[in-house]
């Protein structure tokens, strides 16, 4: 859950051609809007600013500025080198929510986070429902997604893509029937583990750990069509400490898998 509360974190903006969404932004998510970023330095309890980077909405933490910005990117950086070359419907998460020829499902990534994953399997012809509870990352992810959609390269990715910002514990229901549901809750580091990504700590001292992600179990097993994929680092325990039904193991990761129903052999 988060660390922070609402009234340490404000919007900006950099260039006065920004002004009108950053308004918009402040006003949709109910956040302090405190006009140009310099402005700042007045604001002594803030914690974190959302500014808008021509019409680019990103996430400062503001005492560990060298940090740099957290933004959604499904045009550039990690997703156009995993678009192109992650190898498709072999990769491993393709073949986790059981990706074949003749079917293609409509998949709720209940956890969506910056979206990646879920822009990866709408890649590969997905339709894909990303929800998200954290109102700072659903307001990243929206902006992500609205500026994807006027790039050629990948506008038909994208309008594959959807986004609830609600939460998948209380309301995961608000999906519509999803034939699998992926869940890849923040799981706490080992303390000896190698230094976090600086984007991963900024995001992880803005959400925190998701210490309820054992209630995502129950509510997606019970709405997913065909079965539920949780990834987990490889040195986790299950979800819910319920062993799946089988696991594909990866170098640091392992995608749990937790069949309802097989898919059918022959789908059109």
């Amino acid at each position: 859950m988060s660390k922070y509360d609402m009234t340490q974190i404000a919007v900006g903006y950099i260039d006065k051609t920004d002004i009108d969404l950053a308004k918009k932004v402040a006003q949709q998510w109910q956040l302090q809007y405190i006009g140009d970023v310099a402005s700042v330095n007045k604001q002594s309890n803030l914690l974190f600013l959302l500014q808008v980077h021509f019409q680019q909405v990103e996430l400062i933490k503001l005492d560990e500025p060298k940090l740099g910005a957290i933004k959604v990117d499904f045009v550039e950086g990690p997703v156009a080198h995993r678009r192109k070359f992650g190898g498709g419907r072999g990769q491993d998460i393709a073949k986790a929510i059981g990706l074949k020829h003749g079917f293609t499902p409509h998949v709720l990534d209940a956890t969506a986070g910056l979206g990646r994953d879920s822009f990866v399997l709408a890649s590969l012809g997905c339709q894909v429902t990303m929800m998200e509870r954290m109102p700072i990352v659903a307001a990243l992810l929206e902006n992500g997604l609205a500026r994807a959609k006027i790039h050629q390269e990948v506008a038909d990715i994208v309008d594959r893509m959807s986004l609830i910002y609600a939460s998948s514990i209380d309301d995961m229901t608000l999906a519509n029937a999803p034939d699998v549901i992926y869940l890849d809750p923040m799981y706490p580091h080992r303390e000896k583990s190698a230094a976090v990504k600086k984007e991963m700590r900024v995001f992880q001292a803005l959400v925190g750990e998701d210490l309820d992600a054992d209630n995502l179990l129950i509510p997606a097993l019970k709405l997913a069509k065909y079965r539920v994929v949780v990834k987990r680092p490889s040195y986790a325990e299950p979800l819910n400490n319920k062993a799946p039904s089988t696991s594909i193991k990866m170098k640091k990761n392992r995608f749990d898998v937790y069949v309802n129903q097989a898919i059918p052999k022959a789908m059109t």
